[in-house]
């Protein structure tokens, strides 16, 4: 995030704690790592909503308890640069 020139302190931790909580923010299990509201990975046709542990599955086929690294940054990224087209 330092490097996109972002500030690290401005990650917004959530905790959902019921079903209820779950579908309504459309929470597909922890963890759910979204930027500007959008999440980093589309969750996958047979993922479903709820309290659960999230699977993540990286551009290589491998499945992973986290996000490739570079979708995080991707999305970083593409955060900048809408936030720049809205300003300039």
């Amino acid at each position: 995030m330092s490097e996109l020139g972002l500030d690290p302190e401005s990650v917004e931790l959530r905790r959902i704690e019921t079903d209820e909580e779950a579908r309504a923010e459309a929470f597909y299990g922890s963890p759910t790592i979204r930027v500007n509201g959008r999440d980093v990975q589309a969750p996958q046709p047979d993922e479903v909503v709820g309290l659960a542990c999230r699977v993540y599955r990286h551009r290589d086929g491998r499945i992973s308890p986290l996000p490739d690294p570079s979708e995080v940054i991707a999305a970083l990224r593409d955060a900048v640069e809408e936030a720049g087209r809205r300003s300039g």
